[in-house]
C-alpha cells in the first residue's frame, strides 16, 4: 500500500468568483486561472498520479484534463462524488443563503449527520453516494501491491472536507475552520483494516488541531472565500 488517495478540490470557477452555491451539475466553468491552478498543481511533482479520476462537474472534468494531459495519465469520470447538493439554495449568493448551508454544514461536523439543506441533502446521503467511490477505489488500486502511485480524485470542497473527516476521524472544529484553496488537496494514506490516515489538509500536515471556538458562518460572511470551500 505505498500510493495515496489525493482529494483534490477544482481550480477556480466562475460559480466561486461569484461565490455562488454552485452545486448541480454539470455548473460552471474553470476561468482561466482556475486552469492555470489545475496546470500548475501538475508540474509541482509532489505527487505521482497513476489515475486521475473526477466528478461529472464541469469544472472537475476540465480541471483533471489539464492535469492528466500534462502527466499522459488516464482521466475517468466516475459518479457519485460531486459537490453537497444545496437544493433551494442553488446558485445563491446572497449572504442568508450563505449563512443557511453554514450553519447546517457545521451541524453536520457537530453530530447532526441527519440534517438536511432545505430541498437538498444531509451528510449521511452525501456520505452514501461519496464513500463507496472511495472504497472502490481502495480495493482496485491501492490496496493491490503492484500499485505504485497515488489516485488523484477531482472534486469539490465541502463534499471533500466531509468525506475525509469520516474517513480518517478528523475534528470537526478543525475541518470547519479550514476550509480547502482552489486545486488544494486532503490526502488520505491507506492503513490496516480498511482505516485511513490523513497526511495532508491543504498546506498543512499533522497533527491537526482543532480551534477552540470556530465559526464558519460568521466567517463566511466576513471574508471573500466562497462558501464551498
Amino acid at each position: 500500500m505505498s500510493g495515496r488517495l489525493v482529494l483534490l478540490r477544482h481550480g477556480q470557477s466562475y460559480g466561486n468568483v461569484d461565490r455562488r452555491l454552485d452545486t448541480r451539475p454539470p455548473g460552471s466553468e474553470l476561468t482561466p486561472l482556475g486552469r492555470d491552478q489545475a496546470r500548475a498543481f501538475a508540474a509541482e511533482g509532489i505527487h505521482r498520479p497513476m489515475l486521475v479520476a473526477h466528478s461529472v462537474a464541469t469544472r472537475a472534468v476540465q480541471t483533471a484534463a489539464e492535469i492528466s494531459g500534462r502527466l499522459g495519465v488516464t482521466a475517468r469520470a466516475l459518479d457519485g462524488i460531486h459537490e453537497v447538493q444545496a437544493g433551494s439554495l442553488e446558485n445563491r449568493s446572497d449572504d442568508d443563503a450563505i449563512a443557511e448551508f453554514n450553519a447546517i454544514y457545521q451541524r453536520w461536523h457537530s453530530g447532526e449527520p441527519g440534517i438536511a439543506l432545505p430541498g437538498g441533502e444531509s451528510a449521511e446521503q452525501v456520505l452514501d453516494r461519496y464513500l463507496p467511490v472511495v472504497t472502490d477505489l481502495r480495493l482496485r488500486y491501492l490496496d493491490d501491491d503492484d500499485w505504485t502511485g497515488d489516485v488523484v480524485v477531482v472534486s469539490h470542497g465541502a463534499a471533500i472536507r466531509l468525506a475525509a473527516a469520516t474517513l480518517a476521524g478528523v475534528d470537526g472544529s478543525f475541518v470547519l475552520d479550514n476550509h480547502l484553496e482552489n486545486a488544494t488537496a486532503v490526502v488520505l494514506a491507506p492503513i490496516t483494516d480498511g482505516r485511513w490516515s490523513c497526511v495532508q489538509w491543504g498546506s498543512l500536515t499533522p497533527p491537526f488541531y482543532p480551534e477552540p471556538h470556530p465559526d464558519p458562518v460568521g466567517d463566511a460572511l466576513r471574508s471573500d472565500t466562497d462558501p464551498m470551500g
